[in-house]
């Protein structure tokens, strides 16, 4: 099957677009690779300090400089739930490696916040600017020029991209991503979404709320929900930085263990010193990156990688720009229904036939690029498998099923559940937005009504409590941008929002914030950019101007006579309360220098 001529258009306008950085780039990073290993270049009290604490074997294989020295990146905590499961993977990974002949030390580790607990808190401001800070904890860890090839230990929203970015800093080096498996699955999403709803409502207390959060977010692993968290792994796969099969694998189990060994030997096959050599900066070419924006279309994926894959591509030489994504998702069909696009959570959509049936159905239409580079010595084609455990405890893989195990959840491309993608970007004379269009029925993909303007979703929700908000509306939250306050989530507007909907309001969300992957049934303009604290036409808006979202034409607009709309002055807002505690004061710098939103919102420039 020849490629899609729309994905083969795209694909050549970011090669031509991208030429000049990416050369430049590759230019850097086989240099670098040419080099070959750097441990015999470091002195003896260097080398003596990057060993000390080795056992008698690895310092002797280390200070050979004749086998490879594998990095560990590790996000581990154990206040996340889908990070807890890496306690254990160091050593895993060290003993793979002896096994292998080789030499596995912790590199360094990375911070890793869970937007879960931070959803609506000071903290979550922290959020998106984490994932900048990831990626330069990633280049300190592998500073230390000790390391042939490098295994990545992520999942969660900025922690993947972020641990990208920093492996892309090293190109030159091969990089395996290693994940740990959603949770096994809890109460049924609709159950707790009901629970939240009748929360807000007044119609149940703190208690039961508790006792139902508790039921759906119940131990190790990523929420199983299809949000970030689970959009990353999704990429991880589908962009061919994962073994195949790898990315829903519940923690815990003998074939998740399996998976983590036959990931570090890997890694270390593919090292320079061998005949396989595949570094990151190699492998994610514009091919891969196209691969990855297809896979979010398919799936319904995150909003919060219309920024990451942005800045992850800028990472590696690649300019991705909003009108690529947006002209991908017109020919992309979603064949994928997980919360919040559907009922079925990810263990169903593994079952259903997982990631070997998504690659295989859009290979079969010629959505993907199939010959590309993999960390598993394959094209594309290698990933339409399943991973199974043999007898003896290790990996084999079995074609993907043949038939979905559910087409409710995982469609064949004749039933896809629509024609298009899951994600639209929307333009118009309040600038450019996204919006995830998967979970939104199709009577709402359209909505006209009056705006009512907040500086805070805090705001939103008193005016909610107050009873003030009776008729249609199109709620504008503004000043939630980068350069403002570091653009949190504000999943804490779902609820109300959604209750108003319910009442048969039609209503809509515009903001210069984000809803992340979690984004639900209201339609929401989000990323709105040019943000209100730049200047944006978002910080034009008053109450009762009439705003017009159309995921169809794909325009946001305010109804408002041009030159009258011109002529406001621009709104300000008092931010001092969102510049200290919780450590916000230290990242001045980030608010100072961040991008805008439809150029990945990162602080490392072009």
């Amino acid at each position: 099957m020849t490629v899609h001529a729309r994905i083969a258009e795209v694909t050549e306008r970011i090669v031509k677009r991208s030429h000049d950085n990416r050369s430049r780039y590759l230019d850097r990073i086989r240099a670098d690779g040419e080099k070959g290993p750097r441990r015999s270049t470091l002195a003896c009290g260097n080398l003596a300090h990057g060993f000390a604490a080795c056992t008698v074997s690895d310092k002797a294989a280390l200070a050979g400089d004749v086998v490879p020295n594998l990095g560990i990146i590790t996000a581990y905590n154990d206040m996340l739930s889908a990070h807890q499961p890496y306690e254990t993977y160091p050593e895993l990974i060290r003993q793979a490696a002896r096994d292998a002949g080789a030499v596995a030390q912790v590199a360094g580790g990375v911070p890793a916040m869970c937007d879960g607990v931070t959803q609506g808190q000071s903290g979550m401001e922290l959020s998106l600017f984490s994932r900048d800070i990831i990626a330069m904890s990633t280049a300190i860890g592998l500073s230390h020029a000790m390391f042939d090839a490098a295994v990545y230990l992520g999942i969660c929203d900025k922690i993947v991209p972020g641990l990208v970015i920093g492996a892309l800093s090293f190109g030159h080096l091969p990089a395996v991503f290693i994940p740990a498996g959603p949770m096994t699955s809890g109460i049924t999403n609709d159950e707790k979404a009901k629970t939240r709803q009748l929360y807000a409502e007044g119609k149940v207390g703190r208690a039961e709320l508790l006792e139902s959060e508790s039921k759906s977010y119940h131990g190790p692993g990523t929420c199983t929900f299809y949000g970030t968290a689970n959009s990353n792994q999704m990429l991880m796969e589908i962009m061919g930085l994962h073994m195949p099969g790898a990315s829903f694998i519940n923690p815990g189990t003998p074939l998740r263990e399996a998976l983590t060994r036959e990931a570090a030997k890997r890694a270390l096959a593919i090292t320079a010193l061998g005949n396989e050599y595949t570094p990151i900066g190699e492998v994610l070419d514009e091919r891969a990156i196209v691969n990855g924006v297809v896979g979010l279309h398919a799936t319904g994926g995150s909003t919060n990688h219309t920024m990451h894959l942005v800045a992850m591509a800028n990472a590696a030489g690649i300019k991705l720009t909003w009108d690529d994504i947006s002209e991908l998702s017109d020919v992309v069909p979603l064949l994928a229904r997980v919360y919040p696009n559907g009922k079925a959570d990810v263990n169903h959509f593994q079952a259903a036939g997982g990631m070997g049936f998504l690659i295989r159905e859009l290979l079969s239409a010629g959505l993907l690029h199939k010959d590309v580079r993999t960390v598993n010595g394959t094209g594309l084609d290698g990933y339409t498998v399943e991973a199974k455990l043999n007898d003896e405890g290790t990996v084999r893989r079995d074609p993907a099923p043949a038939v979905s195990g559910d087409e409710k959840v995982l469609a064949p491309m004749p039933k896809a559940f629509q024609p298009n993608g899951g994600l639209k970007v929307l333009d118009g004379n309040m600038g450019r937005a996204v919006i995830k269009i998967s979970a939104v029925a199709a009577e709402r993909h359209i909505i006209e009504a009056p705006a009512r303007v907040f500086n805070s979703q805090d705001d939103l929700q008193a005016a909610f409590k107050r009873g003030e908000l009776t008729g249609d509306v199109v709620a504008v939250v503004r000043f939630q941008g980068p350069k403002a306050c570091g653009m949190p989530e504000l999943h804490k507007l779902t609820p109300a929002l959604g209750i108003l909907q319910d009442k048969g309001l039609k209503v809509a969300l515009v903001t210069d914030g984000r809803m992340s992957g979690a984004s639900g049934k209201v339609p929401a303009a989000i990323h709105v950019t040019p943000e209100a604290c730049d200047g944006g036409p978002i910080a034009r808006i008053q109450d009762g101007d009439v705003i017009r979202v159309d995921a169809v034409k794909g325009t946001l607009e305010v109804l408002v006579d041009a030159a009258e709309f011109n002529a406001r002055p621009l709104a300000t807002h008092d931010l001092s309360a969102n510049q200290t505690g919780t450590g916000r004061d230290l990242f001045a710098p980030f608010r100072a220098l961040v991008g805008t939103a439809d150029t990945g919102a990162h602080v490392f420039g072009s």
